[in-house]
């Protein structure tokens, strides 16, 4: 594996490959991974005849009082992870090299509307950071596809959106998420928890099933979201939001609408998880 801080490095070694008529995919990551990195990365390898990835801990996507310092860099361990897993190339800059001219000075993108709600909304110029290091990332690389995890779906709209709109000729590509024995969404954040605090986190995807299932059977989805409220907050967490969203727009679900996403965000401790689930509304 080809490890290197050098943008000029990722261009040569990609153009040699695509001078071959070979393709190339491409797993954006901050790190810290876990076993759904590595599935994107052995997705990746069906796809594709290479497959490249990214580590790097993004600054502009962090909040003045979010967890940047603390974030969790373990670049030996993922790059052993990596590397056994049969990444080709693994691109690790500094922040001194994706904004060489500082933050502040930085051009940036921005996804409208979309980008405003739920997360959006709890995190204000997040996703402006990630539409911002992702669109670099794409130039650097350029891609033929470029995978990603479910788990962050409104990332993974916003990313999808962009490449749209401004005519980047990469397939973005989900997938689904990856999850713990207890149902829990695997996340660098999880890292986290306390033991205590981990078992009880196993309530959010429970939380999450319990509205698909009112859903399902034409119960109130405002009725079954308030209970799941109460049962996280029962659970020590305390929720950010909780909603039924259309899952191919991600505006507020109507009766009419059928492919459904239920997304929700809560603080768990010194965590805030996230996770989703879509699903297709049965006939009524």
């Amino acid at each position: 594996m080809i490890t290197t801080a050098v943008i000029s490095t990722i261009r040569e070694q990609v153009n040699t490959w695509r001078a071959k008529g070979e393709t190339i995919a491409f797993v954006p990551t901050m790190g810290n991974l876990h076993q759904g990195h590595i599935t994107l990365v052995n997705e990746a390898k069906k796809r594709a005849d290479h497959v490249v990835v990214s580590i790097f801990v993004n600054p502009m996507q962090f909040g003045p009082k979010e967890d940047l310092d603390g974030y969790p860099r373990t670049l030996a361990q993922d790059s052993e992870k990596l590397a056994n897993a049969g990444t080709e190339l693994l691109f690790t800059p500094t922040p001194e090299i994706i904004y060489p001219k500082g933050l502040a000075q930085q051009t940036f993108i921005e996804v409208p509307d979309i980008g405003d709600e739920l997360c959006g909304k709890s995190r204000p110029g997040h996703f402006r950071g990630v539409a911002t290091i992702v669109a670099k990332l794409f130039n650097i690389v350029q891609p033929d596809m470029a995978l990603f995890g479910r788990k962050d779906f409104q990332q993974l709209m916003i990313i999808k959106t962009m490449v749209e709109d401004l005519s980047m000729p990469i397939e973005v590509i989900g997938i689904e998420t990856i999850r713990e024995a207890s149902g829990l969404a695997m996340s660098s954040r999880n890292g986290y928890l306390t033991a205590d605090e981990k078992h009880n986190a196993a309530a959010l995807k429970r939380a999450i099933d319990s509205v698909i299932s009112a859903v399902q059977h034409k119960k109130s989805p405002q009725h079954a979201i308030e209970l799941a409220v109460q049962q996280l907050k029962a659970a020590g967490f305390t929720p950010d939001y909780f909603e039924l969203r259309n899952a191919d727009t991600l505006r507020q679900a109507t009766a009419e609408d059928n492919q459904l996403v239920v997304i929700a965000a809560a603080y768990l401790g010194k965590a805030r998880l996230i996770d989703n689930v879509s699903f297709y509304r049965h006939a009524q």
